[in-house]
């Protein structure tokens, strides 16, 4: 499975399938949460938080690719990504772009 973040790729010419899309809900333990309030008070990289996102990306990234397979896709293209704050310490990631398929 190909995925790219532009509207094409290179030497291939592809059909389009339709929108695909993959989505994942994450927080932290309320430790790290509590943590990760006193470092704002200094400044700095909250690291947990940091780390949150990346598997959050990493799994709706696999979600999107997963519904695209289901399809008979060969890629994914302009792909996409979105977040936002669903409460305190948690976060919606979103992945999503258009599944093709390969002319022969």
């Amino acid at each position: 499975m190909i995925l790219v973040n532009t509207d094409y790729i290179s030497g291939k010419e592809f059909d389009m399938i339709g929108i695909v899309k993959g989505s994942t809900i994450q927080s932290k333990n309320v430790g790290k949460d509590i943590a990760q309030g006193f470092k704002t008070l200094v400044g700095g990289e909250l690291k947990a938080y940091t780390e949150m996102m990346n598997e959050a990306r990493a799994l709706a990234t696999k979600r999107m690719t997963q519904e695209a397979e289901k399809l008979g896709a060969d890629a994914v293209v302009n792909i996409r990504y979105a977040s936002a704050a669903v409460l305190q310490g948690a976060a919606e990631v979103m992945a999503y772009g258009t599944a093709v398929k390969f002319k022969n």
